[in-house]
């Protein structure tokens, strides 16, 4: 049982993983991957946060993750990035937080399912927060860059968002496009998917 502890994160959102446009786990649970596992990663930058009394804005992450069915059956493996410009202290909170150690969703429900975790590592990451291209990258690890859906017949950038009215898992509100760059290469875990599912949103944890 973690050890509930204050926390609060309002966050740039950017998500990437091997689905289709339309992310099965998004709707009913289960990837729609070829293999039907889950492969992602996702950057965050915290628009304000605090762990207990501890400021936590403006300080960037990236949460990288392989599941070999669905995210909720578990024997997924993880890693935590976490940039260089924090400092020890801000570095412990927010591996506490991500670990699930603080408990609060959705960090305490998907901790559960890694039998394999690897963090925080410390490295400089680079973001760019835009609703419609954002992207992060840490060199030499991984990249990832968003953009737009395009309609079929105008070649127009296609506006489509994922809306939970009564709340989502890890956003209520994601702006979806695609990724035209997506790759992880860092100890066991190794995958690259470009032309899958990328969502942009403002996430707010704990959300339970």
């Amino acid at each position: 049982m973690p050890n509930q502890q204050p926390w609060a994160l309002s966050m740039h959102h950017i998500e990437c993983c091997n689905c289709s446009h339309g992310c099965g786990c998004q709707f009913a649970g289960f990837p729609d991957s070829e293999s039907g596992g889950c492969e992602a990663i996702l950057g965050f930058e915290v628009i304000k946060g605090h762990f207990k009394e501890l400021d936590l804005a403006g300080l960037k992450m990236v949460f990288a993750a392989m599941w070999p069915k669905a995210i909720h059956e578990g024997n997924g493996k993880g890693a935590l990035f976490i940039d260089s410009a924090a400092s020890d202290e801000q570095v412990t909170a927010l591996a506490t937080i991500m670990s699930g150690q603080a408990g609060g969703m959705p960090v305490e429900a998907i901790a559960s399912t890694f039998t394999e975790f690897e963090g925080p590592v410390i490295k400089n990451i680079h973001m760019n927060s835009d609703a419609n291209n954002a992207s992060f990258s840490i060199e030499g690890v991984l990249e990832a860059q968003q953009a737009p859906l395009k309609n079929p017949v105008t070649g127009d950038d296609h506006h489509v968002h994922i809306t939970y009215p009564d709340g989502g898992f890890m956003w209520d509100d994601g702006i979806v496009g695609t990724t035209t760059a997506m790759s992880m290469h860092y100890g066991n875990m190794s995958f690259q998917h470009v032309g899958r599912f990328a969502a942009k949103a403002i996430a707010n944890w704990p959300n339970g």
